[in-house]
């Protein structure tokens, strides 16, 4: 099925807007993604009919938004195939779902010399909470190095697996190269020695269908604001038997089943991760931005973005001292790339100025940064509104950032 790419578009009243006096062209997906109307009427009919604190009512209003706030986690655990809703955990966004699980999951299974292991492709939200983690335990933090198309390797992974491995943490789709790591092959790799995994979503879930009984992880993480949904929300996936071993993560009002001066009892699946007030608005606008993209399709969406990426790869290696990089590795979404003699930042200030919004720096990716020998990159990142046309008019910026710079 092709998309209706203008139909598409009008659905997101962000892109109908000029930046500097020219038609904005938005690149900067992997960052965060536009909301369609459908998403933000949501949102506002909350606030306009429902709004209310749920869980803890009996009235009318409190009803509805309870029904509405589970009704999402329903729709969250139908859409990426999980067994049970009370596998799905709403937290504030991606990075707090990995918090969730190097500190509740550190503080039960790590101990002194055990290793945990991460790649080299990691988003900071990946590698610093490990850090902690390991140093307040004794652990190690254990990096999987590259191959020179700047993948994961695989085989360097399975030689620094030993019995003191406790986790494998790895990003699905690396947000600063757009590479797509191996999952399924480190999760059974992993899983031949009981080793548990959790994947960092956050740029997997926009880009491919996500079955978590098929892949097999014991953790998968991702955010709403990058799947078209609002900013603030976030899922941790996890198996319920890891899940029930676990502690609470944090404290306070709903997590607890009682509470005496002496002793608190905890409260059950999901609940016992779930503290205080949700951000009830955002998640039922989640649901509406889960409902947007059923309706497109995601392997729809998958198929014009491959061919966009495509399209976006070949014009940028036909411009002279433009590097791509990782450009022979699978991607997705994702095309990083340097302009000879000109720094990223300079160049993304220009590009700019010609009302096209790209990201540059080190993409919350430092440490790859310094493996890579370099400070940083331009990034543009892709989604299914994007055109062809929008990748020649960046073609054409950056010809006259040469020009400006020559």
């Amino acid at each position: 099925m092709s998309l209706d790419i203008n139909k598409i578009r009008k659905d997101f009243p962000a892109l109908d807007q000029e930046v500097f006096g020219r038609r904005l062209v938005y690149f900067d997906n992997a960052a965060t993604s536009q909301k369609p109307k459908a998403v933000i009427d949501c949102i506002s009919n909350y606030y306009s009919t429902i709004n209310s604190n749920v869980h803890r009512g009996v009235h009318h209003l409190s009803q509805q938004a309870t029904d509405a706030f589970e009704n999402t986690r329903k729709k969250i655990q139908e859409y990426i195939n999980a067994a049970h809703s009370h596998e799905i955990i709403i937290t504030k966004g991606a990075t707090d779902s990995i918090n969730l699980v190097a500190n509740s999951f550190g503080k039960k299974f790590l101990n002194k010399d055990d290793e945990v292991i991460i790649s080299s492709l990691e988003h900071h939200a990946n590698i610093v909470p490990w850090q902690i983690i390991c140093e307040e335990k004794g652990a190690k933090l254990i990096i999987i190095p590259l191959t020179e198309n700047k993948e994961i390797d695989l085989s360097a992974f399975r030689n620094l697996i030993s019995n003191k491995t406790k986790m494998v943490a790895i990003g699905h789709i690396s947000n600063a190269l757009g590479v797509i790591n191996p999952i399924k092959e480190i999760i059974d790799i992993a899983h031949l020695h009981n080793i548990p995994v959790m994947i960092d979503g956050a740029q997997g879930i926009v880009h491919e269908q996500i079955d978590v009984k098929e892949l097999d992880c014991d953790f998968y993480c991702f955010s709403s604001h990058k799947f078209y949904g609002p900013m603030g929300v976030g899922v941790l996936y996890g198996k319920e038997r890891l899940l029930n071993e676990m502690p609470p993560y944090q404290t306070g009002g709903e997590m607890i089943k009682s509470v005496t001066f002496e002793k608190t009892t905890f409260n059950e699946l999901p609940y016992k991760f779930e503290t205080g007030t949700p951000n009830v608005a955002d998640v039922i606008g989640f649901e509406a931005a889960i409902e947007y993209i059923e309706s497109i399709g995601i392997y729809n969406i998958q198929e014009y973005e491959k061919k966009l990426l495509n399209y976006a790869t070949l014009k940028l290696r036909q411009v002279n001292n433009v590097e791509i990089l990782a450009d022979n590795a699978p991607k997705a979404g994702v095309v990083s790339f340097l302009i000879k003699d000109i720094h990223p930042y300079d160049a993304g200030m220009i590009i700019d100025k010609f009302g096209i919004a790209v990201r540059t720096g080190n993409h919350c990716a430092q440490p790859l940064m310094d493996l890579l020998g370099i400070q940083g990159t331009i990034r543009a990142s892709f989604a299914f509104y994007n055109t062809n046309e929008e990748v020649d008019k960046l073609v054409e910026a950056i010809l006259k950032v040469q020009e400006m710079f020559g």
